[in-house]
């Protein structure tokens, strides 16, 4: 079994107009000093990336690495969250979402815009030695979750195939590039749990491009068994994000939490080891799944500072990290053996 990489941080949370937040020359070396050997890039922020220039020029994205290499870390994955949160969305999301794409669009040049950044994207990926671009699948019917009122019949089925229709052109893209699409399965998007995700697999024919973003901290709050997820969708797994949460119900609040801020809800997200996420498990069960990329912590507590999450998280993905081996615990009492000698242990003439 291979290793875990490992500890990456998403760089998206941290970014700030101040130093050493800024830009990435600056954040990379940063979070290097936190003990961080890699940084997974958001292709929206012009402050870390110019994806136009790091999707046509591989110059651009050597001397990127380069200067990442100097301050001791390199790329994990370079994010495209937002793009594609802003390919299928339904119209009602247009305002709430406006910072996501240019002022203005609307309709078909979105949907375009979207697609190409997409591209980019991987093009970009490939450009810089990376494989896999982490995602948000966007969505028709999130505000359909609960059926009341009752779901007419085709519906979900009318958004998958419209979420085929986008989303497709992509995933051949990213194929015939080598890279692979990690959905990170999220609230506000059709595809959140492994049902929506097998719905769209469905659809996309098992597209090979159409991987995972492993999350924990998203089924926790919705009460989905994280582990056995592992186990089910283990082989498309080639993304992960280190993102801790806790659960906590009561008389007043559950898995809905009445509109409350992130502080009050009775699921809300921690920093790593104060949640209630069973990482040894999950580490072990992504290890022998044959996980080989990065553990990237995700940052979004609702309690600590950015700077004390950043400092506590390097150490305690490194922690977690499993040392493979293939030399068994009882090797010394195995001794030498033949055909001969198994038949006498059998008991055979």
């Amino acid at each position: 079994m291979a290793k875990i990489k490992g500890p990456g941080i998403f760089l998206a949370q941290f970014l700030r107009d101040e130093k050493p937040y800024d830009n990435l020359k600056n954040i990379s070396k940063w979070v290097a000093g936190l003990g961080y050997k890699g940084v997974q890039i958001p292709t929206w922020d012009s402050r870390v990336i110019d994806l136009d220039k790091a999707a046509g020029s591989k110059s651009y994205c050597d001397e990127m690495k380069g200067m990442l290499a100097e301050n001791g870390v390199e790329i994990t994955e370079l994010s495209a969250h937002l793009q594609g949160q802003v390919l299928a969305m339904n119209k009602v999301y247009e305002v709430a979402f406006e910072g996501f794409y240019p002022a203005g669009m609307r309709g078909k040049e979105r949907t375009e815009w979207a697609t190409d950044q997409l591209k980019k994207a991987v093009k970009a990926s490939v450009n810089c030695g990376v494989n896999a671009v982490p995602v948000l699948a966007g969505g028709f019917a999130w505000h359909m979750v609960y059926p009341w009122p009752q779901r007419p019949e085709g519906l979900i089925d009318e958004a998958m195939k419209e979420m085929n229709r986008r989303w497709g052109p992509v995933l051949d893209f990213a194929r015939d590039n080598g890279v692979d699409i990690c959905y990170e399965l999220h609230p506000g998007s059709d595809m959140f749990d492994g049902a929506t995700y097998e719905m769209f697999l469905d659809v996309c024919g098992n597209h090979p491009a159409a991987c995972l973003l492993y999350d924990p901290s998203h089924f926790v709050l919705q009460q989905l068994d994280y582990l056995h997820f592992i186990e089910l969708y283990g082989d498309r797994i080639k993304a992960f994000h280190v993102k801790d949460a806790e659960f906590l119900p009561s008389g007043r609040t559950g898995v809905y939490s009445g509109y409350q801020p992130w502080a009050t809800r009775a699921g809300r997200f921690r920093s790593l080891g104060d949640g209630q996420v069973n990482f040894k498990r999950i580490f072990t069960l992504l290890t022998e799944a044959g996980y080989t990329g990065w553990a990237v912590l995700e940052w979004e507590c609702c309690i600590k500072s950015p700077e004390q999450g950043a400092k506590e998280g390097a150490p305690f993905i490194a922690e977690h990290i499993i040392e493979t081996t293939d030399v068994a615990f009882d090797d010394f009492a195995g001794g030498t053996t033949d055909v001969e000698k198994n038949r006498k242990i059998l008991g055979m003439d």
